[in-house]
Formats: structure tokens, sequence, C-alpha cells
């Protein structure tokens, strides 16, 4: 077909990384260029979309049948729907190919992925599936969602999410309430820091005067540090991180600011097993580019950040009031342009990207270890 061969390697140019049956890097383009059966091409079609939409997989097998441009084909792909959905967008890849019609890969490639967001399992269930593999644990999923068996019979356990069946609700619900955690935490010798639940952005100012400033302002039950303002200095700067903190929450804290750099630890059984440390980030001006262009430039192209939840890092949001505030302490707006040589800061909390587990003193691990006992967890 002329030009097939072309458009295809045009537009997946990573086919060169296929050994296919040489077993050899460029072994599939290789079989290209010698002819090879339709059937075939678009069994790397699919496997090529499938790693592009953060699926990999490497294997697959295409035989023809008795009826001429009839195959039986197999592939490899964690879960079902994923694997038809790269299966009908690398149909209508080669079909377009065939036909010398436009196509957009990077589209079809987006509508996979959003299958396997939509369809697969979460981060940290699947961490743990994976470990189980390597194990040799067999793991059945039980419902659309996170909710997974590993092992049969009496041996049997069951995870959703971080979750497992030994997770008490009660320390769950506790754990999900940062203010109740810091009670019962204080009460058993664990520090932490001064503070209170607020009810409005005046109380919060009172209660900023009373701890003493600076201050941190931070919703009571979010996550991923969204909503969480810190270092405030101002009663400007406190009423504006209320309501900022007020749209990821129930209800708003007010402590004493800890200066220092931000950590998270993981306790498994009882034990420290890792821990990360937050990086503050900054953009760097051009005397050209704005601010909200500089993110989107130098911190929202880091292949770890996106919307998606198996990513690390989430994408910084020119809307985000955290973000705006953060803005505004430094005298800038998101429409802001640093000139050459300044920096401005986008993001203080959320970065937790740096592994530090070997640097955590044996003092640190045993009284986290004493705060997941007293929540229960």
């Amino acid at each position: 077909i002329p030009g097939f061969n072309d458009r295809l390697t045009a537009w997946l140019p990573a086919l060169i990384e296929h050994h296919c049956g040489v077993g050899e890097r460029g072994g599939f383009l290789q079989r290209l260029q010698e002819g090879t059966w339709c059937g075939h091409v678009l069994e790397h079609v699919v496997i090529e979309l499938l790693n592009l939409a953060g699926m990999p997989t490497g294997f697959g097998q295409t035989r023809s049948t008795s009826r001429p441009g009839v195959y039986r084909m197999v592939f490899r792909a964690r879960e079902e729907q994923v694997a038809r959905s790269a299966l009908a967008e690398g149909h209508a890849l080669i079909m377009a190919a065939i036909n010398d019609r436009p196509f957009d890969v990077d589209a079809a490639v987006a509508r996979v992925r959003t299958v396997v967001d939509d369809r697969y399992l979460g981060p940290s269930t699947a961490c743990i599936v994976t470990a189980a593999a390597d194990r040799g644990i067999p793991h059945i999923r039980l419902n659309d969602g996170n909710l997974v068996q590993l092992g049969y019979g009496a041996a049997q356990r069951r995870i959703w999410t971080a979750e497992t069946e030994f997770t008490s609700a009660i320390a769950e619900g506790i754990a999900s309430d940062k203010d109740l955690t810091k009670q019962l935490l204080a009460a058993a010798g664990v520090p932490v820091p001064e503070g209170r639940a607020v009810a409005s952005a005046e109380d919060a100012w009172d209660a900023a005067e009373d701890i003493g400033l600076p201050v941190a302002v931070k919703p009571s039950d979010g996550n991923h540090a969204r909503g969480v303002s810190l270092n405030l200095k101002t009663r400007d700067e406190v009423m504006s991180a209320f309501t900022a903190a007020q749209q990821e929450g129930s209800e708003v804290l007010v402590e004493r600011f800890i200066p220092g750099q931000e950590h998270r630890l993981l306790v498994v059984g009882g034990k420290v097993v890792a821990a990360t440390r937050g990086e503050i980030i900054r953009v760097s001006g051009d005397g050209r580019s704005s601010i909200g262009q500089l993110i989107d430039a130098h911190v929202n192209t880091d292949p770890r950040r996106g919307v998606e939840e198996h990513l690390p890092l989430e994408t910084l949001r020119h809307d985000d009031p955290v973000l705006l505030l953060l803005l505004q302490r430094q005298g800038l707006a998101i429409d802001s342009v640093l000139p050459r040589g300044e920096s401005a800061v986008v993001q203080r909390t959320g970065n937790m990207s740096i592994d530090v587990t070997g640097q955590v003193h044996p003092d640190v691990a045993e009284l986290v270890a004493l705060a997941t006992r007293v929540v229960g967890l």
C-alpha cells in the first residue's frame, strides 16, 4: 500500500522498539518492510497505543484463519475494557493509514487513557496487587472499583484502596478529622501544633491572634495539601486563607505555623517503612512570559504531574485560590511578568517527591509509630 509504512511510523515512531519475532530492536519494522499480514500490524499498533496510554504491554500473537482477512489475535492487558478501547482505536488508526486519511494519535491515546483511569486500579491498590503478584499470590477484582481479594479460601484477604480488612472504621473516622486526631495525639504526648477549628473568617483571625503569628490555615478533612496556606502573618492573609480552605473541607483549622520542610511518613505493621520530603516550587522570570505561562511551561510539563490519580503530583491550576493567595502575598498575580533573574514561589505544599526513608531518626520513627497506635490504624 503506497505510503502506508511511512504514515504508520510517523504516527507511532516508538514502533521501532518492538522486537517482534526477529528478537531485536527494529524487528517489527523489518517485518513491515519485508511485508506482513495486516492483522499482525494491528496487533503492534494496539500494543503501542496501550504503551502510550500508560498501561505497558509487550505480548501479542496474531494468526491467520481459513478466511482471508480474518485473524485470531491475542494480546495482554490488565483490564478488558481498556483492551477493547485500545483495539477500537488501533483499528481506526490502521484504517486511516491504509486509506491515507488524517488521524489524531494524541486524541486516540487520551481516549484510551481515560478508560485506564476509569477502569484500572488506583495507585495504592495497584502497588499492593503488584507486590502480591511478585510473591505468587493470586488476586481477584471483586468490583469495578478498588475492592480486591488476595488469595483463596481460608487464607484470603481483602483490600480496598490502601485499607485492609483489619483497618478499623473508627480509626479511619478519627484520621479523617484533623482536629480530633490532634486532640488524641496531644493526650498521648505526641507534639502537635496549637490551634483550633474556626467558623468564620473573623473567627480565624481571632484564633490567629490568640495563637500568635505566623499561622497555618487548612481544611479539617482535606487531603493532598489542597486548601492549605502557610506562614500567614496579616489579617487579610488569614481571612483570604479561610475562604480557600473552606472550599476544600467541612471545617477550617487555624494552627501555629511550624517552620521547616514538609514530610510524610508511612507506617506499616508498627514500623516506618517510607518517608518523603516536599520541595517548594518556584518559577524564574524571562522578562516576557506571565507567571501562568511559566507554570505551564516549566511546572505542569513535569511528567509526574497531571489530573490522573496514578500521578504523584497534581497539575497547578491558574484559578487555585491557594496559588492566587500565595502570589498576592508576593505582590504578584497569575498574569504578572517576572523580570529575568527574579523568581516567584508558586507551590509550598504537596510536592512530596524526595525519598528520605534512610534519614529518619529512630526517635521520630518511634513517635510516628506511637501516633498510628493512638489513632488505631
